[in-house]
C-alpha cells in the first residue's frame, strides 16, 4: 500500500523513554539526512489518496500556544502529512478552532476529517448532528469537510441508533447532498463488538477509526475482530491508540514509540491518527513513515510476545477513559 521511496532507508537515534505528546524527544537524525515526504495509501475502495500518518486534532490543540500549534500543523503539511483529524467537543471546540486557523489558505493541502458527537446525551439526532455540522464548518473555516464520521461508538444502543428514523445517517445523507461532506465514516474505542454490530447493517460507510496497536493482538482486539471485516466491505481503516492512548507503555520501556508506530503501520490501514503537540515529535513520527519498513514475521510475532497479556496498556477499553474533552450534556442550541 505504501508507495515507494526512491531513497535508502536511515536508521533513527532511539531515545529511551519516548512517549506521547508532551514528553522529551530527541529529533537527531544522521548528519545530512534529509526528510523524505510521508507516503501516501488509498482510502478503502475509492481512488483517493490520504497520507499514512494523520496530525491529531486533539493533541494538537494541547500545543503550549495557538502559533506552536500553526508551525506543527504547518511543516506536518511540509512534511507530506495530509490527513488532518478532529471531533466537534475536543477541548470544548478549541481543537477545530485552532486547526481551523492553522489551514487558513492551506485548506486545499489537506484532506479534513471531523467528528459528530451524538454519542453526548442530548444530542442524538439528525437536527443536532447538522447543528454540529455547521459549528464544525465555522470553526474549521470551510465549506466542506472530506470525512464526517461518527463519534465513539461505544453501546448497542448507540450502534443501534445511528440508523433509526431521525437519526445521524439522515443528517450524513443530507449533508452529501448539499456538498458539505465528501465521505463518512463512524469511530470507537471501547469495543469491537459494537463495530462489528454496526457493520452488520452494510451501510456503505467509508472509513472507521478504531484502536490498532500491538496490545490490540490479542482473540478480542479490534484487529482481529474488526480490520478482516473492514477489509472485506472496501472499508479504509484508520488507527488510533497506537502508544495506547497515554503511552504508558513506552514510559514503561516495553517498547519503543517507533516500533509501536511501525507495528500498526505494517497493518493493511489507510491512515495512523497520531497525537503531536511539538515540533519535535512532529519529526520523529513523520521520519518514521517516511522510512517505513515492515517488520519481519519473526521480529513481529516477538514484539507481539513482548506486548502479551499487558491489558493495562488498553486504558481506553474501559468506561472511565474520556475521548474528548466535551463538559456539558448538550452544547448545542
Amino acid at each position: 500500500m505504501l508507495e515507494s521511496a526512491s531513497q535508502n532507508r536511515r536508521t533513527f537515534i532511539k531515545t529511551v523513554g519516548l512517549a506521547s505528546a508532551g514528553l522529551a524527544v530527541s529529533h537527531t537524525t544522521l548528519a545530512g539526512s534529509l526528510q523524505l515526504p510521508v507516503p501516501k495509501r488509498k482510502l478503502g475502495r475509492h481512488a483517493e489518496m490520504v497520507s499514512s500518518l494523520g496530525l491529531g486534532g486533539h493533541t494538537l490543540a494541547t500545543a503550549k500556544t495557538i502559533e506552536d500549534a500553526i508551525r506543527i500543523a504547518h511543516e506536518a503539511i511540509d512534511y507530506g502529512v495530509t490527513f488532518f483529524d478532529n471531533a466537534w467537543e475536543y477541548h470544548d471546540g478549541r481543537g477545530e478552532e485552532w486547526m481551523g486557523q492553522a489551514l487558513a489558505g492551506k485548506r486545499s493541502q489537506v484532506f479534513l476529517m471531523t467528528k459528530v458527537c451524538t454519542h453526548l446525551p442530548g444530542n442524538q439526532g439528525k437536527a443536532k448532528a447538522l447543528a454540529m455540522l455547521e459549528q464544525s464548518l465555522t470553526r474549521l473555516k470551510t465549506d466542506h469537510l472530506d470525512l464526517w464520521q461518527v463519534h465513539q461508538i461505544s453501546s448497542e444502543t448507540e450502534a443501534d441508533s445511528i440508523f433509526m428514523p431521525g437519526g445521524v445517517i439522515e443528517a450524513i445523507e443530507q449533508a452529501r447532498q448539499q456538498g458539505k461532506i465528501r465521505y463518512c465514516g463512524f469511530t470507537g474505542h471501547l469495543n469491537p463488538r459494537m463495530h462489528l454490530r454496526v457493520l452488520a447493517h452494510k451501510y456503505p460507510f467509508d472509513t472507521v477509526q478504531m484502536p490498532l496497536s500491538v496490545f490490540d493482538a490479542h482473540a478480542d482486539g479490534f484487529q482481529k475482530l474488526v480490520l478482516p471485516e473492514l477489509l472485506r466491505q472496501g472499508i479504509a481503516p484508520l488507527a488510533m491508540k497506537t502508544l495506547g492512548g497515554n503511552a504508558g507503555a513506552v514510559k514503561a520501556g516495553v517498547v519503543t514509540a517507533e516500533e509501536a508506530l511501525r507495528y500498526t503501520l505494517g497493518l493493511p490501514i489507510t491512515t495512523l491518527i497520531s497525537g503531536i503537540d511539538s515540533l519535535a515529535w512532529l519529526k520523529h513520527n513523520t521520519q518514521v513513515a517516511a522510512n517505513f519498513k515492515p517488520f519481519t514475521p519473526g521480529e513481529k510475532a516477538a514484539l507481539e510476545q513482548r506486548a502479551a497479556e499487558k491489558k493495562q496498556f488498553e486504558p481506553y477499553r474501559h468506561w472511565a477513559y474520556l475521548d474528548g474533552h466535551a463538559r456539558h450534556a448538550n452544547l448545542v442550541a
